[in-house]
C-alpha cells in the first residue's frame, strides 16, 4: 500500500546495540550461518502501513486501471496469486461480525491467540462509499479501509494478504494456537481500521499481526515492519503495548529475514527493517501487542516476483509464523 503520513517516526534507537546490527547483516551476508545467527540473537495513509516515499495507491473511488483491485480477478473466492504453489484455506465464517477462527489445538503455543489481519478486501473496490467513511483513530479521524494497491500486472494486495494469512493460520494451528483472522472474504467489504483493532483486543490475543505490501517506486525494495509509537491522545493509549510490541516486531524481523533470505528494506528503517508510526488507526486503537508487516514492494519488478510466487509466500508465512512463537514461547518463559 501507498500512503503519506504526516507523523511519520523514523525507527528510534533499539533496546541493545546488537540487535540491529545483525538484522542489518543479515540483509548483506548470504547464506544460511548468517541467518542462523539473526535467529539465535533475535529469538529463534490511509492503515496500510506504507511508506510516505510510495507511489499512489489505488483509491476506492477509482479502482487501479491495471486489473488490481478493481479487477474481476481479485475475486473472494481465488485468494491465491498467480502462481498458488501450496494450496490456501477457504474461508471459513460466512457472518461478517464473527472473523473467521479455529480452536485451540494442543501444542507450545496451547492457550495462545494470535490474531491475523489480512489487509484490505478483495471486495473494497466495489464499497467506495462505505470505505471511504472516516471514523475515529484516537488521535484524528482516517478513512474506514482502502482498496490497497497491486503488482504493475494486476495482482492485488488484498488476494496477497488473505493468501498469506490462510499459510500463517495453518501454520500456528500446528502449534497449538488458537488462530482468528479479521476477515477472510466473508464480507463484502472492510473491517474499518476501528473495527480490525477491536477484533484483536476483545480476543484478548496474545499477539496481531496485520499483513500488507507496500506500493512504493520501482528499485525500492525490501520488508520492513512497523512498530506501534506511544500514543496518548483522545481514544489512543499504545503506552502498554509499545515495549511488547517491539519485541514482536523485532523477533518477526529476524526470523523473517533467515527463512525467506530477503533483506530489510532499502527505502524505509534504516536497514534495521523496523519503523515506528503515531498515525495507523489499527496500531494506535490497539491494547494488545500489535504489528504491521509490509512484505515487499508490489510496484518492484523483482519483489512482485516474489510475492506473486506461492512458493515464496510460504516462506513468509513461515517466517512471520516463525517470530510469533518465538515471541510468544519468550513471553510465557517471562512469566
Amino acid at each position: 500500500m501507498s500512503y503519506t503520513g504526516p507523523d511519520f517516526d523514523p525507527p528510534r534507537p533499539r533496546r541493545s546495540p546488537r540487535r540491529p546490527l545483525i538484522v542489518a547483516a543479515a540483509a548483506l551476508v548470504p547464506g544460511a550461518l548468517l541467518g542462523w545467527a539473526v535467529y539465535a540473537a533475535v529469538g529463534g495513509s490511509d492503515d496500510d502501513g506504507d511508506n510516505g516515499s510510495a507511489a499512489p495507491r489505488p483509491s476506492a473511488a477509482a479502482p487501479a486501471s491495471s486489473g488490481g483491485p478493481s479487477s474481476p480477478g481479485a475475486s473472494a473466492s481465488e485468494p491465491g496469486g498467480p502462481d498458488d504453489g501450496t494450496p490456501s484455506a477457504s474461508a471459513t465464517s460466512s457472518s461478517p461480525s464473527a472473523p473467521a477462527s479455529a480452536p485451540a489445538g494442543s501444542g507450545a503455543l496451547k492457550g495462545k491467540v494470535v490474531v491475523i489481519d489480512p489487509g484490505h478486501n478483495p471486495g473494497n473496490f466495489q464499497h467506495a462509499a462505505e470505505i471511504n467513511r472516516q471514523v475515529d483513530i484516537g488521535t484524528n479521524r482516517k478513512e474506514c479501509d482502502t482498496t490497497g494497491t497491486a503488482t504493475n500486472d494486476g495482482y492485488p494486495e488484498a488476494k496477497f494478504t488473505l493468501d498469506l494469512a490462510h499459510r500463517m493460520r495453518a501454520l500456528l494451528e500446528e502449534q497449538g494456537a488458537t488462530v482468528k483472522l479479521t476477515q477472510d472474504a466473508d464480507r463484502p467489504f472492510g473491517p474499518c481500521i476501528d473495527e480490525r483493532a477491536r477484533i484483536g483486543n476483545e480476543a484478548k490475543a496474545d499477539a496481531v499481526v496485520s499483513l500488507h505490501a507496500d506500493g512504493a517506486g520501482a528499485g525500492q525494495r525490501g520488508f520492513h515492519v512497523i512498530l506501534p509509537g506511544a500514543v496518548n491522545a483522545g481514544g489512543a493509549d499504545t503506552r502498554a503495548i509499545v515495549g511488547p510490541s517491539r519485541e514482536l516486531g523485532e523477533r518477526i524481523a529476524g526470523n523473517f529475514v533467515r527463512v525467506t533470505g530477503n533483506a530489510p528494506s532499502n527505502y524505509v528503517g534504516g536497514g534495521t527493517g523496523l519503523v515506528t508510526r503515531k498515525d495507523l488507526g489499527g496500531l494506535n486503537l490497539s491494547t494488545v501487542p500489535k504489528v504491521f508487516v509490509e512484505c515487499g514492494n508490489m510496484r518492484d519488478s523483482k519483489d512482485a516476483a516474489l510475492l506473486t510466487s506461492g512458493a515464496w509466500r510460504q516462506k513468509a508465512a513461515r517466517g512471520i509464523s516463525d517470530g510469533i512463537v518465538s515471541f510468544l514461547r519468550g513471553q510465557r518463559s517471562a512469566r
